[in-house]
C-alpha cells in the first residue's frame, strides 16, 4: 500500500533536533523524502559556532530507517542561503512539494529591558525565515503551476506558538513574530490557493531545547509512557497537513499538544457601537466604551486560552 506522501519532496527547517527532527522523522515514515535543514548553532539563543552534525545526525537516522534524506546546514534568515536551500531540494529529487517551516531561536526579556539585537535578531530567525523559504518555493510553485497549465501539488505547514494566541509577558520580540507568521501564513494561503498550494500554521506544544525551562515543573512520566509533552505528538499533524487529504485545509491555526488538535478561529466582532452623530466626541466613547469595558479581564485572549486548556507563561 502507497504511503501517502510517497514520491513526495519534503524541506524541514530547524529539524536537527527537537519538534523538526520529530517532523522531519514523521514525514519520511510517510514515504516523503526528506531536505533537513539545520543551522546547527547550540544555543536556544542563536549562540555558539554553527555545526552541520545536527542535520547531518537527523538525515543519517532518516536513512538508516530507508527512506531518502539529505542535509543543509545553512541559515534559513539569510535570503541567499534559504534560496540555495529551496534549489538544493529541486536538484537533489526534481522538485519541491512539501515546506516545513520551524527554524527559530530565543531571547526572552521584559518589554522594558529588551535591546534592539534581542528584538531584531528573534524576528530575523523566525518571520524572516518563514518569509525567506515561504519566497522561494512560491515562486517555484508558481513557475511548475504556468508550465502545467493548473494546479500542482504544494504544502507549508508554519510555525506560530500560544505567546501570539495568548500573550507572554517576557517575549515581546517571539510573540510578535510569531502572530507575524500567522498573518504570512493567511496572506500566502490566499495568493497560492490557485496554483494547487494550501498553507497552514501550527501552534504546538512540545518539550525541547527551547521550551525546558518553560515545561521545567511537568516531570516526564515514568514506566515508559509517552511523554504528553513529547514533540511525536505534534509530528503526525504535520504529516496530516503536508498529505494529499489535506488539500481542503488552508488559511487554519491549528493548537496541537499531547494528543489533543483545537482549531483556532480568526477574531470576531464581539461588539459594535455607533456615534449618534457624524463623529464621535471624546464624552459619547466614555460613555459607551467604558461601561462595556468595566469588569472584564485585562486580555480578552485569556479567555480563549482557557476555553483551549492553554497555559500563560
Amino acid at each position: 500500500m502507497a504511503q501517502p506522501l510517497e514520491g513526495r519532496t519534503a524541506i524541514v527547517t530547524g529539524a536537527g533536533r527537537g519538534l523538526g527532527r520529530a517532523e522531519a522523522l514523521e514525514l519520511a515514515r510517510l514515504g516523503a523524502r526528506v531536505v533537513v535543514n539545520d543551522f546547527g548553532q547550540p544555543g536556544r539563543d542563536g549562540s555558539g559556532t554553527a555545526s552541520a552534525a545536527p542535520a547531518e545526525e537527523a538525515a543519517e537516522e532518516i536513512r538508516a530507517a530507508g527512506g531518502q534524506a539529505v542535509a543543509h546546514t545553512g541559515d534559513v534568515a539569510d535570503h541567499q542561503q534559504a534560496g540555495a536551500l529551496v534549489q538544493l531540494a529541486i536538484d537533489t529529487y526534481g522538485q519541491l512539494d512539501i515546506l516545513v517551516n520551524n527554524a527559530g531561536i530565543l531571547r526572552d526579556r521584559m518589554v522594558f529591558s529588551m535591546t534592539e539585537d534581542e528584538w531584531d535578531s528573534v524576528i530575523r530567525v523566525h518571520l524572516k525565515g518563514h518569509f525567506n523559504t515561504t519566497h522561494f518555493a512560491a515562486a517555484h510553485w508558481r513557475a511548475r503551476s504556468k508550465e502545467a497549465g493548473g494546479p500542482v501539488f504544494g504544502r507549508i505547514v508554519n510555525t506560530s506558538s500560544e505567546a501570539f494566541l495568548a500573550g507572554s509577558a517576557g517575549q515581546p520580540n517571539y510573540a510578535a513574530a510569531k502572530g507575524g507568521i500567522v498573518g504570512l501564513t493567511t496572506s500566502t494561503a490566499l495568493a497560492l490557493a490557485k496554483y494547487g498550494v494550501t498553507a497552514n500554521a501550527i501552534c504546538p506544544r512540545a518539550r525541547t531545547r527551547m521550551t525546558e525551562d518553560v515545561f521545567a515543573g511537568f516531570e516526564v512520566p515514568e514506566g515508559g509512557r509517552l511523554d504528553p509533552l513529547a514533540p511525536e505528538h505534534v509530528a503526525p499533524l504535520v504529516g496530516y497537513l503536508a498529505s494529499p487529504a489535506a488539500a481542503g485545509i488552508n488559511g487554519q491555526l491549528l493548537v496541537v499538544h499531547g494528543g489533543m488538535v483545537a482549531v483556532a478561529e480568526r477574531p470576531r466582532i464581539a461588539a459594535k457601537f455607533d456615534t449618534a452623530k457624524d463623529v464621535f466626541s471624546y464624552e459619547e466613547l466614555d460613555g459607551l466604551l467604558t461601561p462595556y469595558y468595566a469588569g472584564r479581564p485585562a486580555h480578552e485572549t485569556f479567555a480563549a486560552a482557557e476555553v483551549l486548556g492553554l497555559k500563560h507563561d
